[in-house]
């Protein structure tokens, strides 16, 4: 958690004050056994055995336990106030002290992130951290982000630091240990490549910056610290790697160097006196179409291009992660950044670049011609068996992989950052002998999952998920991940829904025109809908109680299905409702827009506005009674929560100080045939968090706490378990599903 500041004393003053008494909950992650997002880099700590952290792009950062090869998340205690720290964009542990850790963070630079950056600064490996505005935004989950490190510590005086920039604001050093930052203006460059300078959003227009830093341990050491410092700026068509000889006070472009692609990487390896580099061709972590690998002597200052044959002949992807093995000089190991066909690759070369060897090998041999994929390593995925779902059988290397590092103290440990989960290896030195080595999925602990929709049926698993890019699982025990996705996959899930009435019928739909399908037996097993319309994507979806009728709302419209037939548009709903079914009766649907309250009586066919909600303007969610209480339902907006017991004929408005609330849920009462419990993510008497109420709203209890801040609160979603009274799942945009008792 943050340092104690005056801040925080009057946060904790206003929750004593406010009628939602905080109540002690305890939160766990719901395991999947890998990520499922992207993993930016590991860095290892260069004096502390066991040492090392993983950043992402969307999900915070982790600190390794090495005695169990699991993670442990740092940025928990984010909260709606600090939600950017969860874009990590950089980080360094100190090879002096090697409790101090720096973490850059900030999501977006453009309008997307409304907050500037920071650096977190710790003094005790991440238990704890004083946050340092930055003047400007970081961009954790921009393009580019795998380039790195932009975040580095100088070796022979640790209280200065350097950070890259983007969104041209150059280079900047702090000489206090990070406590204070200015620019570097006697620095040149600014990294003037762009995506798409077209880009009206500021995403991909945004140039990409600074990219990583290098100090030369093998120059002389000043009062300042170490003299000769390496840059990597993010251009094409310039100098993009500069140099100081003077510990930064002055910078010259490196002589002889290419302008052709841009420097993703850059790596010292001291006893070979050089300086490796790894090329490509577009921003990263998912594009490029070309690069080089190349190798600097900073001593003679001869350029050499070590780029692989099978690199030079393939001309179809560049380079990303790079790594040197600092104990067996001469070892170095690059990945592909954007090969998608068979796989991406990873070399190997034990003589500086002059020769290389690969994870795999593929051919087509003749007569067929067919791809013939040559693997020697044994893949091992027992932490999360549901990835061979996921993955076809030539994708297992993975994609995107920016980060990829050898253990300074362990040269048999290996691990590398891909768009799906943390890889690595424990007997590496095997590669050199037969190539036989065990490649596993190493992302125990990290859950890096959007989750965008969630329920909780009364019968069979206790969680259904829909999430972004890789589907969502069905769990049965929280903390045992699950064998498989969902299937066929659908990559994003954006809705998923089941029949009240028969909870063992489920529908879920993706954001790809024509995603629908069903299971009847508790999401075992999935169906593609026989009738699905070729033009719908993305939106909402509800099942009605006895799976009669699904209603399907989009932006562009509303739609309803009979009986397993084809879909046809609704009369009298608006496009862009969010839609839930009665879970008793069959016949009725729920709908609410921008304040106002729709409902159906016929199946999903038609819609009437039935009442208003005061002077809503925005209506988030719709909560509905999974007791087995008909027309009973709940309707958070930006207003509050209003509830209603006749099918949403008349609604009340919630009272116990809540103002405004975004996800909600219903879940068990304390007794059965009691009042539910309503689960809101919400303000409350200013104070904004998670929150249960047991009677209805007349009080609230936050059920959050300082370690537990949920980040972006007002984009979880929630699930209410029926069958565990006060259980509820949070669905995050980053950490993945936390389950709370």
């Amino acid at each position: 958690m943050l340092q104690p500041s005056l801040a925080v004393s009057g946060l904790l003053l206003a929750l004593l004050a406010s009628e939602a008494i905080a109540q002690a909950y305890t939160w766990k992650n719901v395991h999947t056994g890998a990520s499922g997002g992207w993993i930016g880099n590991v860095i290892f700590n260069t004096k502390q055995k066991g040492l090392a952290y993983l950043r992402t792009d969307i999900g915070g950062a982790y600190k390794l336990d090495s005695s169990t090869d699991t993670w442990t998340p740092l940025l928990d205690f984010a909260d709606a106030a600090r939600s950017n720290y969860w874009g990590c964009e950089s980080i360094a542990t100190d090879p002096v002290d090697p409790n101090n850790l720096y973490i850059a963070v900030g999501l977006y630079t453009n309008s997307m992130d409304g907050k500037t950056g920071s650096i977190l600064v710790s003094r005790d490996q991440g238990a704890s951290f004083t946050a340092v505005s930055l003047p400007f935004k970081v961009g954790g989950n921009m393009p580019g982000r795998g380039a790195g490190e932009r975040l580095m510590i100088d070796p022979n005086n640790n209280k200065v630091l350097y950070f890259g920039a983007r969104s041209g604001h150059g280079l900047w050093r702090s000489t206090d240990a990070g406590l204070t930052w200015g620019r570097v203006t006697s620095f040149p460059a600014t990294g003037t490549y762009a995506q798409n300078p077209s880009d009206t959003s500021g995403y991909n227009s945004d140039p990409l910056g600074v990219g990583w830093i290098v100090f030369d341990t093998t120059s002389s050491v000043t009062t300042a610290g170490t003299s000769r410092i390496f840059v990597g700026v993010l251009s094409i068509g310039s100098p993009s790697i500069w140099m100081s000889n003077n510990a930064g006070v002055t910078w010259s472009a490196v002589a002889g160097q290419s302008t052709t692609y841009l420097p993703h990487h850059g790596v010292l390896s001291p006893a070979e006196k050089s300086l490796y580099i790894s090329y490509v061709d577009a921003s990263g972590p998912f594009d490029g179409g070309h690069g080089t690998l190349a190798k600097y002597n900073v001593a003679t200052g001869v350029w050499t291009n070590i780029t692989p044959a099978q690199a030079v002949a393939d001309n179809r992807y560049g380079f990303g992660g790079l790594t040197i093995d600092p104990q067996r000089p001469g070892t170095v190991m690059a990945a592909s950044l954007d090969q998608g066909y068979p796989d991406a690759q990873i070399w190997r070369s034990l003589d500086g670049g002059h020769s290389w060897t690969t994870i795999y090998s593929y051919s087509y041999p003749a007569p067929s011609y067919e791809l013939l994929v040559a693997r020697s390593y044994d893949w091992d995925l027992s932490t999360a068996p549901w990835i061979k779902s996921f993955t076809t059988s030539t994708r297992q290397v993975g994609w995107g992989i920016e980060g990829l590092q050898i253990d300074p103290f362990d040269s048999n440990h290996l691990l590398w950052g891909t768009g799906l989960t943390l890889y690595g290896t424990h007997n590496l030195l095997q590669w050199d002998a037969d190539h036989s080595i065990k490649v596993s999925s190493l992302s125990v602990g990290v859950e890096e999952t959007a989750v965008l929709g969630l329920v909780s049926p009364p019968v069979g698993p206790h969680l259904v998920s829909a999430v972004g890019d890789i589907g969502g699982w069905a769990h049965t025990h929280m903390d045992v991940a699950p064998s498989k996705l969902h299937l066929p996959l659908f990559g994003t899930v954006t809705d998923i829904d089941y029949a009240g009435s028969q909870p063992t019928h489920l529908v879920r739909i993706g954001n790809s025109a024509g995603q629908i399908a069903v299971s009847t037996d508790s999401a075992a097993t999935w169906t593609l809908y026989a009738h699905a319309p070729s033009s719908l994507s993305g939106g909402c979806v509800a099942y009605s109680a006895r799976g009669t009728s699904i209603v399907w709302t989009t932006r562009w419209g509303s739609y309803v299905a009979k009986d397993s037939g084809a879909f046809v548009g609704v009369n009298g709903l608006p496009a862009g409702a969010i839609v839930e079914a009665d879970k008793s009766n069959d016949a009725y649907f729920y709908a609410s827009l921008a304040g106002k309250v729709y409902s159906s009586w016929d199946g999903g066919a038609s819609f009437s506005y039935v009442s208003s909600l005061g002077s809503s303007t925005r209506s988030n969610g719709i909560a509905v009674n999974n007791l087995g209480r008909a027309g009973e339902l709940y309707i958070s907006t930006n207003q509050g929560i209003w509830h209603s017991t006749n099918y949403g004929q008349s609604v009340v408005q919630l009272s116990g100080g809540l103002t405004q609330a975004w996800g909600i849920a219903v879940g068990a009462p304390r007794v059965s045939g009691g009042t539910p419990s309503v689960f809101a993510a919400g303000i409350v008497n200013g104070v904004t968090g998670l929150f249960r109420t047991s009677n209805n709203g007349a009080s609230w209890t936050q059920i959050n706490d300082a370690a537990h801040g949920f980040a972006t609160v007002s984009a979880v979603v929630l699930a209410g378990d029926p069958r565990i009274y006060k259980r509820v799942y949070v669905g995050t945009n980053g950490r993945g599903i936390f389950y709370g008792s």
